[in-house]
């Protein structure tokens, strides 16, 4: 299991590029699991070739914090338009492991 919010938004981002959407599932915060929908998920994990992952800035996160912040921006390949998605993910620990949790509003605060 990965020890920091990065090592989980990078394990994310393979299991997008992977379609592993139980893994997708599992690593969401567990308020959020009940609403997530695989079919959903598989499909707009079909549809995109990821082709890159850079992190831009971490906050916090580490094995020994409780939550902690992720900037990332993801290249893919859709619909054969290239595209960037850009994101400031909060991710939170829960009994030793670490989740998604949602996304945040960019330059925000943890």
């Amino acid at each position: 299991m990965p020890e920091t919010a990065e090592q989980l938004m990078r394990s994310r981002y393979s299991a997008y590029a992977t379609q592993n959407v139980d893994y997708l599932k599992e690593t969401l915060w567990p308020r959020y699991q009940k609403a997530f929908n695989p079919i959903e998920i598989a499909e707009y994990a079909q549809q995109t070739q990821w082709v890159g992952l850079d992190i831009l800035a971490t906050e916090k996160g580490q094995a020994d914090d409780a939550k902690g912040s992720v900037l990332f921006c993801a290249k893919c390949l859709a619909h054969g338009q290239f595209g960037e998605q850009r994101e400031l993910s909060l991710f939170k620990k829960r009994k030793g492991r670490w989740y998604y949790v949602e996304p945040l509003e960019e330059g925000a605060r943890l």
